[in-house]
């Protein structure tokens, strides 16, 4: 008895050789780019997280904006790459992308402008 709710994967994989390379190509590079911006961040930790470096509140704000900059990048990276969205048509990319977008831009100036209001009730109630 033959079933027919089983999916046979292996009578797709009809790639040459070359078409291979490009596959496997792509994969290095992938994995290359997410690797150096993931480097980048994990040394911007270390140089400024928990050094005693003298940085003034435009370089910290700056230093907070490239390492947020970063991960968003490497995030819709990942979701072009990995979730296949790269190969899809541009209106849709466009239709998933750009309210995550919105969404997390909201988030980043409701958190920059929450964390600065705490800091002033704080300051004004004399906590600090």
């Amino acid at each position: 008895m033959e079933r027919d709710d089983i999916i046979e994967y292996s009578l797709d994989n009809h790639h040459n050789e070359e078409q291979g390379k490009k596959i496997r190509k792509k994969i290095y590079f992938v994995t290359a780019l997410l690797s150096v911006v993931t480097i980048v961040e994990v040394a911007m930790g270390i140089i400024w997280g928990k050094a005693h470096i003298d940085v003034d509140g435009a370089g910290w704000l700056t230093i907070k904006s490239i390492f947020i900059i970063l991960t968003m990048l490497k995030a819709a990276y990942i979701v072009m790459t990995f979730m296949h969205l790269g190969d899809e048509r541009k209106s849709l990319r466009n239709i998933i992308l750009i309210p995550y977008l919105i969404f997390i831009a909201y988030l980043i100036f409701i958190l920059l402008v929450e964390s600065t209001f705490i800091f002033d009730l704080k300051q004004a109630l004399g906590w600090i």
